[in-house]
């Protein structure tokens, strides 16, 4: 999702901290790279202990090592600007009880928006948890960073926004967009659904 811009919280800052400061932004460069930026997170036990042994409160060490988890979230975003054409796809998938569509591709200078659209029957009951609240990822190829920017939804119906960048070819032709599907953010319950939308 798009951030709001990060507002440094105090002018004070002592001076003398700057050193450590510095070696701790090396031991996060250091352990990304041991992890092959894949991290994990740490068995609670080992949190209460270094939080015994440090002085630390445990719930604030969670949230540090969370924090670590995402740290791709926080990569800076493209906004794209020069709008220059819309490729039409006109595709839809049918998934269980949903439909999906995805009716155009928007081109700019600098990166392509893509949107997704879900739609399902309010008129039969159906079990609540298919009204549960979903995450989508986008997948193009490796050479993209795709971002969702936004969504929305009402009664029957979500969409859901996405920045492609740098921006995919004007002639797609042969290509996949595909959707992951997510019961929580940043990739960490994949349910298995998976809309592809191929391009012919």
């Amino acid at each position: 999702m798009k951030r709001m811009p990060f507002e440094r919280p105090t002018e004070h800052y002592d001076e003398h901290l700057i050193t450590i400061d510095e070696q701790i932004c090396a031991l996060l460069k250091q352990r990304k790279e041991l992890s092959g930026n894949n991290p994990g997170f740490p068995p609670f036990e080992y949190i209460s202990q270094w939080a015994a042994m440090y002085e630390l409160y445990e719930d604030f060490l969670k949230a540090v090592f969370g924090t670590m988890m995402s740290e791709e979230h926080y990569k800076p975003m493209v906004d794209p600007t020069g709008f220059r054409k819309h490729i039409p796809v006109l595709k839809s998938v049918v998934k269980g009880a949903f439909f999906y569509t995805l009716n155009s591709i928007r081109q700019y200078a600098n990166a392509s928006v893509v949107t997704i659209s879900m739609d399902w029957d309010m008129t039969n009951e159906l079990p609540s948890s298919l009204y549960k609240h979903s995450y989508f990822e986008l997948y193009v190829g490796e050479q993209y960073d795709c971002r969702m920017t936004n969504g929305s939804s009402c009664s029957g119906h979500a969409s859901y926004n996405y920045v492609i960048s740098p921006p995919l070819p004007d002639d797609i032709s042969g290509m996949e967009l595909v959707f992951k599907e997510f019961s929580k953010p940043f990739k960490n319950n994949e349910t298995g659904t998976e809309i592809v939308f191929r391009v012919e």
